[in-house]
């Protein structure tokens, strides 16, 4: 892939960053991408074995690991105090952590709606309650979110998903009007991304699916996506859409609702 502003050496140089959702997919692609610019990231995410092959891949005191479990945000605030002492504070947030959903509304039972909501929103809420002191703390400082275009256009088999997508928008755009312009805030909304986000996705009964979806197999390249993303954050843009042709839902629902609930119920998302 070839380099662009957002991780050609020194870009992000001395940056305090810490990603969450690190094990795989985006999050790891945002570690290799933030490692290669000059910046130390804290990496967080269940699979602690991942996060240390992350560590071992890049140059030595480059990367900390602290473990966090999105299912219970109760380990947020511990989770922010260690991850703001590996080096001594944090200029960079980017909140990655989430799972997907592949199952039709009726059939999906409410247990999976809460764990969606659970580990997609009142984590990441709980995540950037606990650093955001931090954040305050630095005289430039930032905070992105990793959202989709379904946080503005909801689809089938993704109700629940839907559901925690919107709510990190409410929230995150409440935020930002409350805190002083040096703390930034970036929604980012990938489209498909080649990654295992279906094949973990849940599934009716919580499940993960276990197979790649069609959409997400011929989707962008996870460095490709990243590239542009950290572009995005670097001009601390307020809110950036990522994808192939399905970016052009959202100003088609904004646009023509009835035609887009149209096109919604022909799409092939799952």
């Amino acid at each position: 892939m070839p380099r662009g502003m957002s991780d050609t050496p020194g870009a992000w140089a001395g940056r305090r960053v810490w990603v969450t959702g690190a094990s795989s997919g985006i999050g790891a692609a945002f570690v290799r991408a933030l490692v290669r610019g000059g910046a130390r990231v804290v990496v967080s995410a269940r699979r602690v074995d991942r996060l240390e092959a992350l560590r071992d891949g890049a140059p030595e005191a480059a990367v900390a690991i602290v473990p966090l479990d999105q299912d219970d945000p109760s380990g947020a605030a511990a989770a922010a105090r260690a991850a703001v002492a590996a080096f001594d504070g944090l200029d960079t947030v980017i909140l990655n952590g989430g799972m997907s959903q592949r199952s039709l509304a009726l059939d999906t039972s409410l247990d999976v709606d809460r764990r969606l909501m659970t580990v997609n929103y009142l984590a990441t809420v709980a995540l950037a309650k606990a650093v955001l002191p931090a954040l305050l703390a630095q005289p430039r400082a930032h905070l992105v979110i990793i959202s989709s275009i379904v946080g503005h256009v909801g689809t089938p088999y993704r109700s629940g998903y839907a559901a925690s997508k919107h709510a990190l928008h409410g929230f995150f755009d409440s935020l930002r009007a409350e805190l002083p312009p040096r703390v930034a805030v970036t929604l980012v909304c990938p489209g498909f991304v080649r990654t295992d986000v279906s094949i973990n996705a849940l599934t009716a009964d919580g499940a993960p699916l276990g197979t790649m979806d069609e959409a997400q197999a011929t989707g962008m390249a996870a460095d490709a996506f990243v590239a542009r993303a950290l572009k995005a954050v670097l001009a601390r843009r307020r809110e950036v859409t990522i994808g192939g042709r399905e970016r052009w839902a959202i100003p088609l629902q904004r646009i023509a609702p009835a035609l887009m609930a149209r096109l919604i119920r022909r799409a092939r998302v799952r």
